[in-house]
This record gives structure tokens, sequence and C-alpha cells, in this order.
């Protein structure tokens, strides 16, 4: 039998973090997102994690801890959810640092955010509305006005 060039429950692109402490937001990710580990973690002769994976949703995230070779890097990951609310609260809750409050955003989702112990920001959202290209460039526009005018 052949071997799938994109393993089964991957995509095409899986994000992968570089982080300090993977054990902790391991932790964090599971409280936060109720994220599975895929299988038992990849350990470095001095007992850190080199890899780990878990699922959050129908998603896989690759982790692990920084070296010498590959230091931590903040990251940005967008999480859609069917309740927004609920599952930042959670994440809070698992010890995420708010960096948004959940809010109707111009471009149709519910978003709100949190950073995690290394600094990886995770935007949770819920889709609220199908906006077409038109209207979201108008609302995109109205929406820098009023960022310039509040700075």
């Amino acid at each position: 039998m052949a071997v799938k060039p994109i393993p089964e429950g991957f995509h095409s692109v899986t994000p992968y973090l570089t982080v300090r402490g993977v054990d902790k937001i391991i932790d964090f990710l599971r409280k936060a997102f109720d994220a599975q580990v895929s299988h038992e973690p990849i350990k470095r002769p001095d007992g850190k994690i080199m890899h780990a994976q878990v699922k959050i949703g129908d998603s896989c995230v690759m982790l692990g801890e920084e070296s010498e070779q590959a230091k931590a890097t903040a990251s940005t990951l967008y999480l859609y959810v069917p309740d927004v609310d609920r599952v930042y609260q959670q994440a809070v809750r698992a010890g995420g640092q708010s960096v948004m409050e959940p809010a109707d955003m111009f471009y149709g989702d519910r978003c709100g955010g949190v950073k995690d112990q290394s600094g990886n920001s995770w935007m949770v959202a819920t889709h609220k509305e199908d906006v077409a290209l038109p209207e979201l460039q108008k609302r995109a526009n109205e929406f820098m006005k009023q960022q310039g005018k509040a700075a």
C-alpha cells in the first residue's frame, strides 16, 4: 500500500510552534481549546519535548521546545469555534492573557483573542456573516477611518 503524501488527519498547511515550556503550552491548549494530544511526545536526551502534536477541532498543531538550532518565536493562530464567547472565557480561565475581548468585526466574524505563556496569540472566532468583497472593502475603509480618529 502506498504512503499518502499528506498524512491522515492533516491539512496542506500545519502550524509548527517552537516555544518555551512546551509542556505548559500543551496543558494550556488542552484546557483552553479542548486539544487532544495525538501521540506520546518525542523527548530529547535532556527530557524536554522535542516534538509533540495536538489536535484542536479538525486541525493538527505541531509543537517543539526551543533549542540552539530553533529559537522560540511568537505566532498568531486563528481558530474558528461554534461559540467564541464561551471558548474565549475558557481560554482566559486556562491562563491565557486577554488581548481582545470578543466583538463583532467588520469582516463578519465575532472574534476575541488571548496569548499563551510563550507569547503566541490565539484569535478565537465564530463566523456570523458572509460579506461580499465590495461591502467588505467599504467596511474596511470605514474601520480604518475610525482607527485613525481613535489614534
